[in-house]
């Protein structure tokens, strides 16, 4: 399976094409629209988030609530285009002496893609690179993960995303038994963190930089139940489950770190403190009898959960803005302003969910069977009974 994403962030829509998602997979905007809902929320979102409500239209691929296995078109429509018009119109103006379309951003922001893109592709008005590297193409991304999920549900895999840490405050969540636990404690927190208690010592950082005219960052986690042992490949290194999960992680934008399982601490243990001993009973077959390493060894899954985490750096756009140079003047200035968020790291879980669970499904696809769900279900749940009877 793979996607494409397209559009700008102040276009008329946003949209993706998915290839490869099988068919016979029950699938309506609702499943789709969902995540989209819970993307916007979170303590310390801006007012975008209050101008429009995201919502996808399923242009092609889906018949009657069912998958067809040919690519899957969506749509999601930005609802400010019309104050966008003229500015990120595609079609030549006439009048290009327009004061609204002549002014050009020549100004980069520290943080942004803006100077390197301009560079990369010639453009002396910066507003064709930040359109694009804009966060807010993660709404289709997000879109991408809704239908992957449904995909992981069909074979018995549940996953969700959640925050550990925002400005050095960190969850201490006790253990949960499932993924399920997890939703229930997250999905109605602000910040969408399952220690109640960092939760609002969070909110109030959030609010203490937002009134410091700054932002902060934090780390999110990724938990996946049910991935069938074997998942993945050590026979080629771009075949390892854990490298393409990391990948995914460090796409999202903003983001600068990944790990699984216990990911960097581990350089600071010794061996017998990392690795996860192996025990066997009749009734699971084989299990870790810890998960240090995230339900991944040797690039495939182990049937332990996976976890996964990412972190994500301070929006880089302040209201206390950082020293850059004009590109046509060569002159010093402030960095402007472009958005208002303080902190996006809760949205950003919703996101971190979604890439993993595209690469998730994209590699139970893979090595089920890529054309029909029912196949797909019944081979997945053949490799787990295989593996208990090893």
């Amino acid at each position: 399976m793979r996607y494409l994403t397209s559009g700008e962030s102040h276009g008329p829509q946003l949209t993706a094409i998915l290839e490869g998602v099988p068919a016979g997979l029950s699938l309506t905007a609702e499943d789709i629209n969902a995540d989209l809902a819970r993307r916007q929320k979170g303590h310390g979102r801006g007012r975008r988030m209050q101008i429009e409500k995201d919502r996808v239209e399923i242009a092609g691929g889906v018949r009657h609530g069912k998958t067809l296995g040919s690519p899957i078109a969506l749509i999601v429509e930005n609802k400010d285009w019309k104050h966008w018009t003229k500015i990120m119109g595609a079609e030549p103006l006439e009048d290009m002496e327009d004061s609204e379309v002549k002014r050009q951003i020549s100004r980069p922001r520290p943080g942004h893609a803006d100077l390197n893109g301009a560079i990369k592709y010639g453009h002396r008005d910066m507003r064709n690179v930040l359109e694009r590297s804009s966060a807010r193409e993660t709404t289709v991304r997000v879109a991408a993960g809704a239908v992957a999920k449904r995909i992981l549900a069909e074979c018995g895999i549940k996953i969700a995303g959640h925050v550990l840490e925002i400005g050095g405050i960190r969850s201490e969540h006790p253990s949960f038994e499932s993924v399920d636990e997890l939703i229930g404690r997250t999905e109605d927190s602000p910040v969408r963190c399952a220690d109640e208690k960092a939760a609002v010592k969070m909110m109030e950082a959030i609010d203490e930089a937002k009134k410091n005219g700054d932002s902060i960052g934090g780390i999110v986690e990724v938990v996946a139940e049910g991935m069938p042992p074997g998942v993945g490949s050590y026979v080629h290194y771009d075949r390892k489950l854990d490298a393409k999960i990391a990948g995914a992680i460090m796409s999202i934008n903003a983001f600068k770190g990944a790990e699984i399982g216990i990911g960097f601490e581990a350089g600071r243990l010794f061996g017998s403190e990392v690795h996860d001993e192996i025990a066997w009973d009749r009734e699971r077959g084989y299990y870790r009898k810890t998960n240090r390493l995230g339900g991944l060894e040797g690039g495939m899954t182990t049937g332990m959960p996976i976890i996964a985490r990412g972190v994500m750096k301070p929006i880089p756009t302040l209201y206390k803005p950082l020293q850059s140079v004009d590109i046509e003047t060569k002159e010093p200035f402030s960095a402007s302003i472009e958005r208002s968020d303080s902190c996006a790291v809760p949205a950003a879980a919703v996101v971190a969910e979604a890439v993993v669970a595209w690469e998730l499904a994209a590699a139970i696809t893979e090595q089920f069977g890529q054309d029909r769900i029912d196949q797909i279900r019944e081979n997945a749940e053949n490799m787990r009974q295989r593996a208990r009877e090893f």
